[in-house]
């Protein structure tokens, strides 16, 4: 089984992007995105508020499995750091409930949606509207989360991820280099 419903996520310390899809074949529909916003609080209350805000739309969107992006290094370790707590308070919500959690770095969600991994945030943006047939342009944490949704789907083709057959592989020495099974 390759089709079922994608929870996509962006982590970010102020601003948590979220998307939802459902995959049935080759065709992806729109469930819904959004946003989970921090407080102007202290990071233990903003990591807290991002892992109720992941619960609460795993609880309202049942999603089959979810993917998130990766941490890049930043130019200011401080900013990395923090970027990766607020990464791991989500990948904890998602974990939480039991779904399998795939993740994948900025350069292989640009190249699943836009076809090469240097597109600027407004191309991801455009083509997840086209994508999705979306009568309006998503906001920019909330296109990049179905961005991560989009690239989840694709490569679930590949390694049948949605279907369980990842373990299988991988017991056949198989695995994936270079965005290719090798």
């Amino acid at each position: 089984m390759s089709d079922g419903r994608i929870l996509g996520i962006d982590p970010g310390l102020r601003i948590t992007g979220f998307g939802v899809i459902e995959k049935q074949g080759n065709k992806l529909s729109y469930v819904a995105s959004g946003t989970i916003k921090t407080p102007d609080l202290d990071l233990p209350q903003r990591l807290k508020t991002i892992l109720a805000g992941v619960a609460e739309v795993i609880r309202t969107y049942q999603p089959d499995c979810a993917a998130i992006e990766k941490v890049f290094v930043n130019v200011n370790p401080q900013s990395t750091l923090l970027l990766g707590q607020a990464r791991g308070a989500a990948i904890c919500g998602l974990v939480a409930a039991d779904l399998l959690v795939a993740e994948y770095t900025a350069l292989q969600v640009k190249q699943a949606v836009v076809g090469h991994g240097k597109a600027q945030k407004q191309q991801v943006q455009d083509m997840v509207q086209r994508l999705l047939s979306l009568s309006g342009m998503p906001g920019r944490d909330a296109a990049d989360a179905l961005g991560v949704a989009i690239c989840h789907a694709h490569n679930s083709d590949v390694l049948g991820v949605l279907g369980g057959l990842a373990p299988a592989l991988a017991k056949k020495g198989l695995r994936v280099r270079g965005g290719r099974l090798v």
